[in-house]
């Protein structure tokens, strides 16, 4: 029977509270979370034993999680509390003792908007078929981006969603769509398995929380070409890598016949990277990659390496690299450059292109008041800030920017509280 211990349920309300992402608990030290992007241990908490770390971890653990633990050393799982949130976690034996890994699910899915996601995002959703991937490292917020475009579908869509994750963890409701969710472990052996029985179950979208290994990517491929769309994760910095990865796991005699399925079924590729906000929270950078017949032409002759290039001047096709998103967010005042920067391969580009937002963004507001506008220098007639506008309209033309400048985020996907004046 799940009954989680009461100082843990403790724990993750604070965590919540705090806006934090994770909690980790484990023996020697204080229980601790990361906000932020950064570890910080609760206050007036005592060091945790053996003894906490093995409570908290069996009293959320059902007979099979246990017996996973026992035979695996580790366990993947979800659960909820109601009126607090669902948490994803894993435990696992760390120097003969139990630890734990919880990470933070927020109840409501939020939107593409929200996220401050490219608009060429949503037009990939509306492909009838085909594949797409969003990568990136842990914690980049891949799922989160993955259950908005999932929530996206089911409010406009008569389809059947079909997800195969470990574990699930955003529940999606039926709207206008029907959306079944099955677990690996508890409603599916395998991601193999789940996926082999797709095509069974009549689905029209497939989500597959991650490809992990030959037998699943090519299962994804067969489902992509033969009319689903298939969405899914790979852990990898960019897209160029994660199409290379997807090649690389097949033998080098099939790899022709792979970059051929690769490039028919390719439809696109989000990269994104969490970043702090200056005044708090975090904020996604976003590279797209289109599946437009030059890219498909790249893949099928396995020149990923020229895919950055086609990238950085397919702003009329709804691409853009990160560091134009990047760019943008540092124009917007809402990442400093140094941490823009510093997750980037190409930081004098975010620095060039900076200098080239801004540069538009005056010239423009300059040419607002040689023109007489009545509302001022910097202000456009109609009220709009012209610095702001420009700068946006700009990176619309160049890389499909977003409709709406994202607002900073906590760790739990909820809107930040603002910084306090002064």
């Amino acid at each position: 029977m799940f009954d989680p211990d009461p100082v843990l349920v403790t724990l993750l309300q604070a965590t919540v509270n705090s806006g934090a992402s994770d909690l980790h608990i484990t023996v020697g030290r204080a229980p601790t979370a990361r906000r932020d992007g950064t570890l910080v241990s609760f206050e007036n908490v005592k060091i945790l034993d053996n003894d906490d770390t093995a409570r908290m971890v069996m009293s959320l653990l059902d007979e099979q999680q246990a017996k996973e633990l026992r035979d695996n050393y580790q366990v993947d799982f979800s659960f909820g509390i109601p009126g607090l949130g669902r948490f994803r976690a894993n435990a696992f034996n760390q120097r003969n003792s139990l630890a734990l890994a919880l990470r933070v699910i927020p109840f409501r899915v939020r939107s593409l908007e929200e996220l401050g996601a490219p608009r060429s995002v949503s037009v990939l959703l509306n492909k009838p078929y085909g594949l797409v991937l969003a990568v990136g490292p842990t914690g980049s917020g891949k799922s989160t981006t993955l259950a908005a475009m999932v929530d996206r579908i089911n409010e406009a869509k008569p389809v059947h969603i079909l997800t195969i994750e470990d574990p699930v963890e955003y529940l999606h409701h039926h709207k206008v769509a029907m959306v079944n969710q099955r677990e690996v472990g508890t409603d599916a052996i395998s991601f193999e398995a789940g996926l082999r029985s797709a095509l069974r179950e009549d689905p029209d979208v497939v989500l597959l929380g991650e490809m992990r290994d030959l037998e699943s990517i090519q299962i994804a491929l067969s489902l992509a070409e033969t009319g689903h769309l298939v969405l899914a994760t790979l852990h990898t910095n960019d897209a160029s890598q994660a199409l290379d990865r997807m090649i690389d796991v097949f033998p080098s005699d099939k790899r022709d016949q792979i970059q051929t399925m690769l490039a028919g079924a390719l439809q696109g590729v989000i990269s994104q990277r969490l970043l702090p906000a200056i005044s708090g929270g975090r904020v996604a950078a976003y590279e797209v990659l289109m599946g437009t017949e030059a890219v498909r032409n790249l893949v099928r002759e396995g020149k990923s390496r020229q895919l950055r290039n086609v990238i950085a001047t397919g702003g009329p096709d709804g691409m853009q690299t990160i560091e134009m998103d990047l760019a943008r967010l540092v124009t917007s005042g809402l990442v400093a450059m140094e941490m823009a920067q510093s997750v980037s391969a190409y930081p004098n580009e975010i620095q060039a292109q900076v200098s080239t937002l801004r540069a538009q963004a005056q010239a423009a507001a300059t040419a607002a008041s040689g023109q007489g506008a009545t509302s001022g220098s910097g202000v456009r007639s109609d009220g709009s800030d012209a610095l702001s506008s420009n700068a946006a309209s700009s990176n619309e033309g160049a890389a499909q920017a977003p409709a709406a400048t994202p607002a900073a985020t906590n760790e739990a996907g909820e809107p930040a509280e603002p910084a306090a004046a002064g």
